[in-house]
């Protein structure tokens, strides 16, 4: 009797595994996304301790001092990488170029098939961090801050959304997607507190408007 009950036992187990493997496969893959920034409270608390002074000049600033798309392995640069993480079955070829795949942009809620519709977005604008303390800092600096994949800096979007948005600060830009906002300045305040960048007062007054409403 005791040998049956086993063999019950161990075909119900191998039963449930497959049915595991199963509803493994047949499951939607969930998207991957940038790193989570820091709750709405945190931000509260990070900026308040942000150096509030107005922006600095831009003068002397050139996306060249910020070398970004750097390779982070194999074949594989920055770009690609976030591409990667960001869509949803992304099929890449040998040059580690993106070659199908879906992607869906927080900031519009718009879905893309192809790679060359997306633009990766700094977070916090290249010369927006230049007139806020960038400009002070090493071309490795600027570099580690260009390719940062470990902070909330780097998101695949709509490209078109994202040279809109160019260099302003969320005192003159927020994403269209309201739902987003809340994510976006937690993101925002997130990365200048990490690296030390200053704000300004309209960029300050937004960013508190948008958390408080978190």
């Amino acid at each position: 009797m005791s040998g049956i009950y086993a063999r019950r036992i161990a075909v119900l187990a191998a039963s449930a595994a497959l049915a595991a493997t199963t509803g493994l496969l047949t499951a939607p893959t969930a998207q991957a996304a940038m790193p989570t920034p820091v709750a709405a409270s945190t931000a509260r608390t990070y900026l308040s301790q942000l150096t509030v002074s107005a922006e600095g000049s831009s003068s002397g600033y050139s996306r060249d001092k910020f070398p970004h798309w750097i390779t982070q392995s194999g074949a594989c640069n920055t770009r690609e990488v976030v591409l990667k993480r960001d869509g949803t079955g992304v099929v890449q070829d040998s040059s580690c170029a993106a070659t199908s795949g879906s992607w869906y942009s927080e900031y519009d809620g718009a879905t893309w098939t192809a790679a060359a519709d997306l633009d990766i977005d700094h977070m916090v604008p290249l010369a927006e961090a230049w007139r806020s303390g960038a400009s002070g800092w090493t071309t490795a600096q600027r570099q580690s801050f260009a390719n940062d994949l470990t902070r909330p800096q780097l998101i695949a979007v709509t490209d078109n959304v994202n040279q809109s948005k160019s260099d302003q600060d969320p005192g003159e830009w927020l994403p269209s997607r309201v739902a987003y906002r809340c994510t976006y300045a937690r993101a925002w305040v997130h990365v200048k507190h990490y690296y030390g960048l200053s704000v300004d007062t309209t960029e300050k007054s937004a960013l508190q408007s948008v958390l408080n409403g978190c």
